[in-house]
């Protein structure tokens, strides 16, 4: 006999972690399969913007990620081994109490993890998706073994190489958009203010150097690093190997000793990305997270835009599955989230190719137009407000109606900025 729950979600990194959170406090039945052996255990991404903070928050999972993360809302860039522009993110005038966070993807992931189980969930690991077929009440998912599962909706939140998305046979089109970069944590003693992260424009491609939170308060050494390689092959390089490229790196590009770098914990090799799904929803299955979109990771925007899609997908599944809403409004979360990745898609894409631009005309134009026009604060607050996603809004998508064109602010589709009442939060409600 078939094992069967409501939505069968595949994939347990935020994205999927989020939605199974967001469903199980609607009361919805959910099951999260993935096929890795247990938790990552790589830090990846390593900031999360003050909308996908919020989204932590409303579903009981923030914890007490806020005082251990990292203090690096400001990123200094050099030019020439001298500082020529100063950027802040999470300015307190963009109406959150929840600024952004400086963490390890697996501390996000975790937290995601606590509260599942907490809501009474826990993830299948090791429990990969073999096969999906759906029918007009339903999916019967064949899992890992031989095991089947009978669920009203799946929802494939299972990163780039989707499994879902291939057996709904949902477009994944794009490109690659530059040669490889670098990725890593180490300890160094680079002498460099903690306060923020450090980014150095260079003609063979830029390096940053951002501080993170040592585990367990173990020191105040830990450094992310990334820096892009031109005209690399495909060749993998080990470990060992991007320790000492990143030793040459520091030094070429930043003017610092490359032995200040001691080690790596954690290392890898990336080629930037620009795929964006045909659709997010095939008839009774539906994605969400990279899944759906995968961009440059310039400006931070991968795990805030993942868990958007899950806070917007999670109450309107609710709704369809407690039969108080029809189908239909499922095809509104396409409606109101693709556009957004798409935006995303674009300007990560331009703010890449100006990373990486070599000609001595674009490094002009960086050196004397775009670094005095990003040293301005209303530029700044303008650039964080995008950043953050705290400005996201629906008012062109079908749910807003026509007051969405009246001129009052918030209007129909807008996010509400947090506000005290009662005693407590607007948003705590």
């Amino acid at each position: 006999m078939n094992e069967s729950t409501d939505v069968l979600v595949v994939g347990a990194g935020p994205a999927g972690l989020a939605l199974a959170c967001g469903l199980l406090l609607h009361g919805v039945r959910v099951r999260v399969v993935d096929q890795a052996a247990g938790p990552a255990t790589t830090s990846r991404a390593n900031l999360l913007h003050a909308r996908g903070v919020e989204v932590l928050d409303r579903l009981g999972a923030l914890g007490d990620l806020p005082e251990r993360s990292a203090q690096g809302l400001v990123l200094t860039t050099y030019i020439g081994g001298r500082p020529v522009m100063r950027i802040r993110f999470g300015d307190p005038i963009l109406g959150t109490p929840r600024p952004a966070l400086v963490l390890p993807q697996t501390e996000i992931e975790a937290a995601l993890r606590r509260r599942f189980a907490e809501l009474g969930g826990g993830v299948e690991w090791g429990t990969g998706l073999v096969d999906a077929r759906q029918d007009g009440d339903g999916v019967t998912a064949v899992l890992g073994g031989g095991r089947t599962v009978r669920a009203s909706w799946l929802a494939g939140c299972d990163g780039v190489h989707s499994t879902v998305r291939k057996l709904a046979g949902i477009g994944f089109p794009g490109a690659p958009l530059t040669d490889q970069w670098l990725l890593a944590d180490g300890h160094a003693g680079f002498g460099l203010g903690r306060e923020g992260g450090h980014g150095w424009a260079h003609p063979d491609g830029p390096l940053f150097v951002m501080p993170m939170p040592s585990p367990g308060g173990t020191g105040d050494d830990l450094w992310r690093l990334m820096a892009y390689l031109p005209g690399a092959t495909d060749e993998k390089l080990d470990e060992a190997e991007i320790l000492e490229a990143f030793r040459r790196v520091v030094g070429e590009r930043a003017g610092l000793a490359g032995e200040q770098l001691k080690d790596l914990v954690w290392a890898s090799m990336f080629r930037v990305h620009r795929r964006l799904a045909t659709g997010y929803r095939q008839g009774r299955v539906l994605l969400a997270g990279d899944a759906a979109h995968i961009h440059s990771p310039m400006g931070g925007q991968g795990m805030v835009t993942g868990m958007g899609d899950a806070e917007n997908l999670a109450w309107k599944l609710a709704l369809v599955v407690h039969g108080r809403a029809s189908h239909r409004l499922l095809d509104t979360y396409q409606a109101e989230r693709r556009p957004l990745a798409a935006e995303v898609l674009r300007s990560t894409s331009a703010t890449a190719r100006l990373q990486i631009g070599d000609s001595p005309l674009l490094r002009l134009l960086i050196r004397w137009v775009l670094v005095p026009l990003f040293n301005r604060p209303a530029v700044q607050r303008r650039g964080t407000m995008a950043a953050s996603q705290l400005g996201v809004t629906y008012r062109r998508g079908p749910l807003a109606g026509r007051g969405s064109r009246l001129g009052r602010r918030p209007r129909p589709g807008d996010r509400v900025a947090d506000l005290a009442c009662a005693g407590t939060r607007l948003h705590a409600e």
